[in-house]
């Protein structure tokens, strides 16, 4: 364990005799971390862990080198967004984050102040008078995440953040996620929207019936599945000719032409003789690609990998 990392060992949570994590490891460095699974993989277990909510029942924990046991020391480390809604009676935007920062030791001034520029960060200067019972499902996404951030904390764990907004408020919340993380932090995006951890993570973890099954990049995790064909998209002219000639090659076990004929998907056995191969086949043949990518290398993938279509694990 070291004071710039958090990390959790061999963590498993009962709740009575259900299993809630199940033997967890790993080492989270800063940046922006996505947590994948399924609803009730685990996801919300293990960040409730990390925020002090829930104690292990076997385990232990560190959070930038403190302690679950140091609650208050915790408190100012860090910040926490629940998927669910919880708002004292009669609060509005302003009221909640002055009282949130006044537990932080902030006097009335600051936190003023402070309450004014976590508003405009999140898009709510204009609302911040106004009750939360009458926003928008929006607009208490964002004030939840503005209570979260307000006192400047070290690591965020943000449970279904995007939840509820609509494509402009989630490029602008996805985009404050990777600016918190630029600046060396450490934030922590649990989703069940596999294509959104894409579009946001330097790295992911990823849980599946209170396991890790996997952590790392997704270039990395893909890369370590070595049962799987790797997929590749090649899209040019004359997608025909290069589906039968590919098809030739030993490794290649699938050439199927997609996009309305307008690229060809191959599945190679082995990549590290496709790509040579691919490349000469390119040159001999006269062909105009357009490009040539991996085809799974995303979080959808590779979770389907590593647990299959229908949850069962491979």
């Amino acid at each position: 364990m070291t004071a710039g990392t958090i990390s959790v060992s061999n963590v498993s949570k009962f709740y009575g005799e259900v299993l809630g994590v199940n033997r967890v490891t790993v080492d989270i460095q800063p940046g922006l971390t996505g947590l994948v699974g399924p609803n009730g993989s685990g996801k919300s277990t293990l960040m409730h862990l990390l925020c002090g909510l829930l104690r292990p029942t076997r385990g232990s924990i560190s959070v930038l080198g403190v302690s679950p046991d140091q609650p208050e020391e915790l408190f100012r480390t860090v910040g926490y967004c629940t998927q669910y809604d919880s708002f004292p009676n009669g609060s509005t935007g302003s009221s909640f984050l002055n009282h949130t920062l006044a537990l932080h030791g902030l006097d009335r001034a600051q936190a003023d102040r402070r309450t004014r520029e976590i508003l405009d960060r999140v898009g709510l200067t204009e609302a911040g008078n106004r009750r939360i019972a009458g926003y928008s499902k929006g607009m208490r996404q964002r004030i939840k995440l503005a209570q979260a951030i307000c006192h400047d904390p070290q690591v965020l764990i943000l449970d279904e953040p995007l939840n509820g907004l609509d494509p402009m408020g989630r490029a602008e919340m996805i985009d404050l996620f990777k600016e918190l993380a630029r600046g060396g932090r450490h934030v922590i995006v649990s989703s069940h929207i596999l294509h959104e951890v894409d579009l946001i993570s330097d790295g992911v973890i990823m849980i599946h019936g209170g396991s890790v099954v996997a952590e790392g990049s997704i270039r990395a995790v893909r890369g370590e599945i070595t049962a799987q064909p790797l997929q590749i998209l090649v899209r040019c002219d004359q997608p025909h000719a290069i589906a039968a000639r590919a098809f030739a090659m030993p490794h290649v076990v699938e050439a199927r032409i997609v996009d309305g004929a307008t690229g060809v998907l191959l599945r190679t056995t082995n990549a590290a003789a496709f790509f040579p191969e691919l490349g000469r086949l390119i040159l001999s043949s006269g062909v105009e690609v357009e490009t040539v990518t991996p085809a799974d290398e995303s979080v959808h993938a590779v979770y389907d990998y590593l647990i299959g279509e229908g949850g069962g694990g491979r």
